[in-house]
């Protein structure tokens, strides 16, 4: 049974393809958002801080659900998983498709945002069936077309929204995610459970997905709400509370749902510190641009619509794209440290130089085409370096819990952004002072930065 599973000739280029471009639609329907934030902010009369909550809903889900979809992809195959998974996001993207109201289209984000959860189920499959090297390549390639569905969200979302409506811009790529599903169930190969004697540890799988839910949602609520200090330190107490409870939980259990000795591993914790790092500052450039862009030409802004922003977008997703599968070659070929150093550095400095520099439009085009590209090759050698350096029965939950720390990442930066904007708009217009842009940017380079003193400190952990 073992040698069935990670038997490399049982899958070929047309299921890797179907992956694929599953994979394409997913990034379609979870990119449609970004450009279209400030329509959206209008048409459901909601502000920046809230229009936040909007891109973060799905994050929060896929962070809930994406490590408990990995547990479960390696104990009862991927595909099996798989398909149930997309069953939900279809869901979910019909439902935000016909949303009346913001409360109906959050539901529909929350659906939609198991989708996370795909990406470590698709690993487990090319791990299981194909060797190492080729599966590092294979990763960057899954992961490069799910950046370049980004890429045709970003490039349609505006024309479809200001040609049809927005509710469109989520019911196109469901029905692209339904029939893709279908090609990948008929032409995937299943890949055999692992045979356990032991159950599966529903109570770390219970308190993981509290301690995780609790951070999202408290992440939001303290970045958005304004809340006193009382009530943010009982989220923190909750938050400490669950997790202790949880390392409990694992360290007792007989077949943990995270094996806590893997996650010790200096090779491990350091990807999750650094993951962590750099996604933050990509998720308040992700936040900050969109914004800029639409503030009004009057004033220091450019008075881009839903299209112009997406057409603005687009080169950056087009080099996020790029960089995804020239990170799986890197992770192959060069040390993950390196490539993250090299990332970090082109990050910091380019945010620090738009902190200044942001009176034209291609400064931003820019900026975003090389914080995109840099993040990218740095994340997903992380990424693809974790998925190879852990036992295959092991790869669903390691590379599950970085998607989730990307996940957690991203949507930190967006809170943080959403804040920054929220604290330096004019209280009679609502519009942010150029000031609070400047600070986003500044921060964002500040926190790009942090990843040197990571592998700083990492790499003397490690001589010593």
């Amino acid at each position: 049974m073992s040698e069935a599973v990670v038997s490399p000739v049982r899958i070929g280029r047309l299921s890797i393809g179907a992956l694929g471009i599953l994979a394409l639609a997913l990034g379609t329907l979870q990119s449609v958002v970004e450009p279209a934030l400030p329509l959206l902010q209008r048409e459901l009369g909601v502000s920046p801080a809230e229009g936040a909550l909007i891109a973060n809903t799905l994050l929060i889900t896929g962070a809930v659900v994406t490590p408990v979809a990995g547990k479960l992809g390696d104990r009862y195959g991927g595909k099996r998983v798989l398909v149930r998974l997309m069953a939900v996001v279809s869901a979910g993207g019909l439902l935000a498709g016909l949303a009346p109201n913001l409360p109906v289209l959050l539901l529909g984000q929350v659906l939609q945002g198991v989708m996370v959860g795909a990406l470590p189920l698709s690993f487990i499959l090319v791990r299981k069936h194909l060797p190492t090297g080729e599966a590092q390549v294979a990763i960057g390639l899954v992961i490069a077309l799910f950046t370049g569905g980004g890429m045709v969200g970003t490039l349609l979302a505006g024309p479809i929204a200001e040609g049809l409506s927005w509710h469109w811009m989520f019911a196109l790529p469901t029905i692209a995610i339904i029939a893709t599903t279908l090609v990948v169930t008929r032409l995937m190969p299943h890949d055999p459970p692992v045979q356990s004697d032991n159950r599966i540890d529903w109570p770390g799988v219970v308190l993981l997905s509290g301690t995780l839910l609790a951070f999202m949602l408290g992440l939001v609520t303290v970045t958005s709400a304004g809340l006193p200090p009382l009530a943010v330190g009982a989220i923190v107490v909750a938050v400490a509370a669950l997790a202790t409870g949880w390392v409990v939980v694992e360290r007792r259990a007989d077949a943990p749902m995270v094996d806590l000795r893997m996650l010790a591993k200096p090779a491990m914790w350091n990807s999750y510190v650094l993951t962590f790092v750099i996604t933050t500052s990509s998720g308040m450039v992700l936040f900050l641009l969109p914004q800029l862009f639409a503030v009004s030409a009057d004033g220091y802004g450019f008075g881009a619509g839903t299209t112009d922003i997406g057409l603005f977008l687009m080169p950056g997703a087009i080099a996020g794209a790029v960089s995804d599968s020239v990170g799986g070659i890197a992770a192959r070929r060069f040390a993950p440290r390196a490539v993250v150093i090299v990332g970090t550095v082109v990050t910091a400095a380019t945010m620090i130089a738009l902190a200044s520099l942001h009176t034209a439009a291609w400064q931003l085009v820019l900026a975003k085409v090389l914080t995109a590209f840099a993040a990218g090759v740095a994340t997903t050698a992380l990424l693809a370096g974790t998925a190879t350096a852990v036992e295959t029965r092991d790869t669903g939950i390691a590379t599950s819990l970085l998607v989730v720390t990307r996940v957690i990442g991203v949507a930190l930066g967006v809170q943080v952004g959403g804040a920054i904007l929220a604290a330096g708009a004019d209280p009679m217009t609502g519009r942010p002072a150029e000031s609070a842009f400047v600070t986003g940017f500044a921060i964002a380079g500040l926190v790009a930065a942090l990843s040197l003193l990571v592998v700083r400190i990492t790499k003397k952990g490690a001589q010593a």
